[in-house]
């Protein structure tokens, strides 16, 4: 415990029971002594048995060390749950030596009759007493309407949402928007205040006019502009795509890719690498990690991490060539870039995270291209599933992906695959391994790292723009 800062050192009062839960000790740097401390009494002859004389007492001190960590128990006891039965003449009954295992057992061990004892999942994960300040009603901004949402027992929300004013639209609306709402235009207007914001813009009209379809993680591999900024800028020049082949994406006002078969290679691929013993090599054997794992669950006995500060609206509108930004180590054009790795997919090189979202642009693969262009100039519908694409071109490009993602793992670290078998790799069904949620955008301008992946891209945009 002592050589993990993170974790909280526990107490069980009962050792030897499975079912004790323990108390933890919070870690706490200090500065004190080790005393060692010795008590040395002298007793005085007594010459007259009528007084009473007091002994001689002598205290010696010896330091032993300095200590610079303690571990305090701050927290209260957490319930303590015992292995009893109570009987229907309210005796209560030990249960220890029929459910533990201490040593081996035979069969009859396991078919005996026994009362129900299902102990709980989960103890209480606060040790500290809280107290609830209820508050009256949030007197929200104005324009601000409560969520159409059934139900009495509603929680509301904290606080209104930062309104940025994007279009979504669904594939199955018949008309896409041609300009921006009022409000987008004003909300950009209102942090665009120097040049270096007014050259983003200008860098990223050049984008949609040369590339009408884009997805955020393309876009900031391409121009250097900060989240929150982008955040209002998009919005300003593009509308977001809900469903469809081209959903999670940004495009261009007044661009309908569902009328041009040349958007084709515009569209989504939803791509997972594939992982399992069936593929000879498990989660932990391959080179790409996820970003955050379900497994990375927050114990009661781990310390959780302050988290960071937002950007102020000052911090905004300095941009990112003032003197604000001085000490920062990247230079402002391109500060806040990703790798092209993060929307590029190239043969020889893994992906950055287990699942990507890849425009088929962005295939730099001349086999992948050649499945993508299969039925060029015969494109006759376009599909919410396939869009201009023929049927099951997902699948294929994903098998042919796998398997050169399957040869880089199997080169890099051959152990793996000295034991397996080939056998219709392109053919094998999904397992899919994905990485989690963007982190948050809104920290320190100074301590900024942008987010390279995401689970869910839709839905975290969705969230972030509305």
């Amino acid at each position: 415990i002592y050589a993990d800062p993170a974790k909280r050192l526990e107490l069980y009062f009962r050792p030897k029971d499975p079912y004790c839960h323990p108390v933890c000790a919070n870690r706490f740097p200090t500065s004190t002594m080790l005393l060692r401390v010795r008590r040395r009494t002298k007793k005085k002859q007594q010459l007259d048995t009528e007084e009473q004389i007091q002994p001689e007492v002598q205290f010696e001190m010896e330091i032993l060390g300095i200590v610079t960590t303690v571990y305090k128990f701050q927290g209260m006891s957490d319930f303590q749950y015992l292995a009893m039965h109570s009987g229907p003449d309210g005796k209560q009954t030990s249960m220890y030596d029929k459910v533990l295992m201490l040593k081996p057992e035979k069969e009859e061990f396991f078919n005996r009759d026994l009362p129900l004892y299902i102990p709980p999942p989960i103890f209480s994960r606060l040790d500290t007493p809280i107290d609830y300040f209820y508050r009256p009603d949030i007197q929200h901004r104005s324009g601000y309407n409560n969520p159409q949402v059934s139900g009495e027992n509603l929680i509301g929300l904290s606080r209104a949402r930062r309104p940025h004013n994007a279009i979504f639209v669904n594939f199955d609306d018949e008309e896409v928007p041609t300009k921006p709402l009022d409000a987008a235009v004003q909300n950009w207007k209102k942090v665009c205040t120097n040049p270096v914001d007014k050259k983003v813009e200008e860098e990223l009209r050049k984008l949609f006019e040369v590339r009408p379809v884009w997805s955020r993680n393309a876009v900031k591999a391409n121009i250097s502009v900060h989240p929150d900024k982008l955040k209002l800028l998009l919005p300003y020049l593009a509308y977001y795509m809900l469903t469809g082949p081209w959903r999670s994406l940004w495009v261009r006002f007044g661009y309908d890719p569902r009328k041009h078969p040349e958007a084709k290679i515009y569209q989504v691929l939803d791509f997972r690498i594939r992982c399992g013993m069936k593929y000879g090599y498990a989660a932990t054997d391959m080179p790409v990690k996820a970003k955050r794992s379900t497994y990375n669950y927050s114990l009661p006995i781990t310390v959780k991490k302050q988290g960071s500060h937002t950007v102020s609206v000052h911090d905004l509108k300095q941009g990112l060539g003032t003197a604000g930004t001085s000490g920062a180590k990247k230079s402002p054009s391109s500060r806040y870039k990703l790798k092209e790795s993060i929307y590029i997919f190239r043969e020889g090189a893994l992906p950055p995270y287990r699942q990507m979202f890849y425009q088929l642009c962005d295939l730099n693969v001349e086999s992948l291209q050649k499945i993508i262009h299969r039925n060029d100039g015969t494109e006759s519908e376009c599909t919410e599933r396939d869009g201009w694409c023929l049927a099951k071109t997902s699948d294929d490009l994903r098998d042919s992906m796998s398997l050169m993602i399957k040869q880089i793992i199997r080169s890099t670290r051959p152990a793996l695959f000295s034991n397996t078998t080939s056998s219709e790799d392109g053919k094998e069904q999904l397992a899919y391994e994905s990485a989690e949620d963007e982190d948050d955008e809104e920290e320190e301008e100074e301590d900024f790292k942008p987010s390279d992946g995401s689970e869910n891209e839709m839905e975290t945009e969705i969230l972030d723009y509305v």
